[in-house]
């Protein structure tokens, strides 16, 4: 992957990470409905597609250097707990704490109550959303988690996929696709197309691709997401979805991925913006010594941590501050950026770290640093 290419994905990716924060922060109940066109245009939701497809890049990209199904999980299952694990004690103590102040910042469909042990055990598994033999549930406020159900069946399916062989690889995949269900699956399509897009701009045809073909998709794709969102495209797709699970709900039966066709639309879209991009970005002149490839870099590592830690943030800070607060938005903006920044740098930046003490508890080489 060149280093340009790989700025730009670190660009989107942050860009993604602020859109959910953004189109959370539109709710009534944080801001008012100052800003509730972020909520029709469901930025949060089509954010969380562009993470899938990038998602599938890097994936596929880590994959091949990581070269063997351990190395490849050891690196999976550290990146997501050393954020994971303490995102979701502290959505326990940030839920406790606005809870008590008061229950009118936690509405019905929100907030659900778990015990703890439902909550750590959901949580730790990251099963919130696995249908197979589990009822859907959300962890605490922190609705946002339940991307990462569906990012962790799509780990182990490709894993299992590219890793393994014969019966073992079959039975595996199909047993994580019982448990993950039918609403995970729906949405495995686009991140599939990351992997697409990582086996294209990685082949020697890549080169092949014109400079005015690579600028008609790296413009082109973005401006089309625009114009069909602009026309009704995504509203049009769901009213086809409903008629056709009908009688059934299809919100009911699909849950998260009640938007499946506009999603699939999406990374489609998405998928041809990088394959543009990509030939372009590895002709640019970007360095690492450079101040805003640096703070793009930076923005991009804590996006995970702006990611998993921005909505119990956003709900304390609900029951808390008090609505007379000159200049209340930017208040509630800048101590959730503080939070969940502040959170990146002790949890987030420094996986290195926390890979090298692994290490050395375990007593194994230190995996490849990989996404």
């Amino acid at each position: 992957m060149t280093r340009g290419f790989s700025l730009w994905l670190d660009a989107v990716r942050a860009l993604a990470a602020f859109a959910v924060l953004f189109g959370h922060m539109a709710h009534v109940r944080f801001t008012g409905g100052d800003y509730y066109f972020l909520r029709d245009w469901n930025i949060a939701s089509d954010a969380v597609v562009v993470f899938f497809v990038i998602s599938g890049l890097v994936i596929a990209f880590a994959a091949e250097r990581d070269g063997d199904l351990k190395t490849y999980s050891y690196n999976r299952a550290t990146r997501i707990f050393t954020v994971i694990v303490p995102a979701l004690f502290l959505t326990l103590i940030f839920d406790a704490i606005g809870t008590r102040i008061t229950m009118d910042a936690y509405p019905l469909g929100y907030y659900q109550h778990l015990s703890w042990t439902e909550f750590l055990f959901r949580g730790l598994t990251l099963t919130p959303q696995w249908l197979g033999v589990m009822e859907p549930v959300r962890l605490g406020s922190n609705g946002p988690i339940w991307s990462l159900s569906y990012e962790l069946a799509y780990y182990m399916i490709f894993g299992f996929a590219v890793f393994l062989s014969g019966a073992r690889r079959l039975v595996l995949i199909a047993l994580v696709a019982f448990l993950a269900g039918v609403p995970i699956l729906a949405l495995m399509p686009a991140w599939l197309l990351g992997v697409l897009v990582w086996r294209r701009v990685s082949s020697p045809d890549a080169a092949s691709l014109s400079r005015p073909v690579a600028w008609t998709l790296a413009i082109g794709a973005p401006v089309a997401m625009v114009a069909l969102k602009w026309a009704g495209v995504a509203d049009a797709l769901a009213a086809l979805t409903a008629r056709a699970f009908a009688p059934a709900d299809y919100n009911t039966v699909l849950l998260y991925s009640d938007e499946v066709m506009w999603n699939s639309l999406l990374a489609v879209l998405m998928a041809l913006h990088l394959i543009g991009v990509a030939p372009l970005m590895a002709a640019s002149k970007w360095r690492e010594s450079e101040g805003l490839a640096k703070a793009i870099r930076w923005l991009a590592g804590g996006s995970f941590s702006l990611y998993v830690m921005h909505y119990p943030t956003l709900q304390l800070l609900d029951a808390s501050l008090p609505e007379s607060l000159p200049l209340y938005d930017l208040w509630l903006l800048g101590i959730t950026l503080a939070v969940c920044f502040g959170f990146a740098a002790l949890f987030e930046r420094p996986l290195k770290t926390y890979r090298r003490w692994l290490a050395t508890l375990t007593r194994r080489p230190a995996a490849v640093p990989a996404e």
